[in-house]
């Protein structure tokens, strides 16, 4: 009876197992109409206003200035033009979901090599702005296993950017550059099989030390298709490890009722369905619908699988966040102001124990989300975010709010944090909040690069710079 209730596995738009769209991307019906009318958009903007995207939802968690203008409406540019499954390649425009790329990728028996948590972002969004799942430990960022992509710059040109061609300097600089050197119109990015269902082993461990020695030993035996790990406490540490299998005796269900990461404390072994794990965080948007009040049994029943997403949850967050509505509910209690901390950051493994003690004792958020990120080609460098491709980096995700400090400003420990980061030579994902002045920002992002980006793609400046956008809050 429940199962019926639940959504499907398979979206009911995905096209059937062995099918394919009858179009190349060089002759996607609709393509080149849909980007001729996005240049005509944006000749139409007003010279003195910097473009910007119109975009009703995002899963961007800093401040934004308001639009005096309408924007370039993308809206159109969602769709996957097509999955080649023997290359394992995918050509989508810029606008698709990773929901809707699944969707189209499973039937036949294929994934993207990194799909980030939340069903909403887009594949544009990933590579513009950086992603991560519990795949990177073995391939990297969602921008790794791009081949090329199609780029609006800010002077109206399209331009194909390739790893060896004529626009590498952009194909290499455009990860982490958040629109500042163009829109991405269409991408063709790698892909790699999988099996139906996903073993998982949730491994528990009681010593930092231990646990990011042992984490560092798995990424470089290789034996896991997935690795990440959730903390709960400074002694309750969980690695998880999935394995896909075409078997199941079981299958776990955290689409709807049940919540997936209470099970890791519950379950030593669990089951899902691949497309179930893929999206596994996005039911609760990893914990943080607890903070809506949606995690009790009854509420799930009345609410039901279709609200139960992550970009449900963002728009409240974000009428809270625009309105100030808890800070103020906090005053009428009495109560101090709370800071929202929602960071991703990048900590060398050699680094990790320490960051996360610096956790604990100064941003007491829990739980964190912990997952294993090394560079797909060691002989690449993406300058405007450069890790050492050597090196086994930690992302530590960690969101919620904690009470100001007293005498400190607002923001006082999202700077600890940018602070300590940088002491243990990581980097910060740009898509929270930052607060860097602007020549450390430049000394962080290259401003050199980007700086000799920006005047060859926007030349008259047309999209905001990098440091106005992420920091300024243009």
């Amino acid at each position: 009876m429940l199962k019926s209730m639940v959504l499907d596995n398979r979206s009911a738009s995905s096209p059937e197992p062995g099918t394919s769209p009858a179009s190349a991307p060089s002759s996607a019906p609709g393509h080149a109409e849909r980007v001729a009318a996005l240049r005509a958009q944006l000749a139409a903007q007003p010279a003195d206003i910097p473009i910007r995207l119109a975009k009703r939802t995002s899963n961007l968690f800093r401040s934004r200035a308001r639009r005096s203008a309408p924007g370039l409406d993308t809206s159109a540019l969602t769709h996957v033009l097509d999955v080649d499954p023997v290359a394992r390649t995918a050509d989508v425009e810029g606008m698709v979901t990773y929901e809707r790329l699944v969707d189209a990728t499973l039937p036949h028996g294929l994934m993207p090599m990194v799909v980030p948590q939340l069903k909403t972002i887009t594949v544009g969004g990933a590579v513009t702005g950086l992603g991560i799942e519990s795949s990177s430990f073995r391939n990297g960022m969602p921008h790794e296993s791009v081949l090329e992509a199609e780029i609006l710059t800010g002077d109206g040109d399209v331009v194909l950017a390739r790893p060896d061609n004529e626009h590498a300097d952009l194909f290499f600089g455009f990860p982490n550059s958040y629109g500042t050197l163009g829109y991405a119109l269409r991408l063709r990015i790698e892909l790699e099989p999988v099996k139906p269902y996903v073993r998982l082993r949730h491994v528990r461990y009681t010593d930092p030390g231990t646990y990011f020695t042992e984490l560092a030993r798995v990424c470089a035996e290789g034996t896991a298709d997935f690795i990440d790990g959730t903390v709960f406490g400074p002694d309750e540490l969980y690695l998880t490890l999935g394995t896909f299998t075409g078997e199941a005796p079981r299958l776990s269900d955290y689409t709807w009722l049940d919540v997936y990461y209470t099970s890791i404390r519950r379950h030593d072994i669990d089951y899902l369905h691949t497309r179930d794990y893929l999206w596994r965080w996005d039911t609760d948007w990893f914990w943080c619908s607890r903070a809506l009040g949606v995690q009790h049994r009854p509420v799930r029943w009345l609410l039901g699988p279709r609200l139960l997403r992550s970009d449900v949850y963002w728009k409240v967050v974000s009428f809270d966040r625009r309105y100030d509505v808890s800070n103020r509910v906090y005053r009428l209690l009495g109560r101090p102001r709370r800071e929202a901390v929602v960071q991703d950051v990048e900590i060398p493994v050699g680094s990790a124990a320490e960051f996360l003690g610096f956790l604990h004792s100064e941003v007491p958020l829990s739980p964190v989300w912990i997952c294993p990120v090394r560079q797909r080609h060691p002989d690449r460098q993406w300058p405007l975010y450069e890790l050492d491709p050597h090196t086994l980096y930690v992302n530590f995700g960690f969101w919620g709010t904690v009470p100001e400090r007293k005498g400190h400003g607002p923001s006082a420990h999202n700077r600890c944090v940018e602070e300590k980061v940088a002491e243990l030579g990581g980097r910060k994902s740009l898509y929270s909040e930052s607060f860097y002045d602007e020549r450390t920002f430049w000394r962080l992002y290259n401003g050199t690069t980007y700086e000799r980006l920006k005047r060859r793609y926007d030349p008259k400046g047309r999209l905001l710079d990098l440091y106005a956008k992420c920091v300024g809050a243009e």
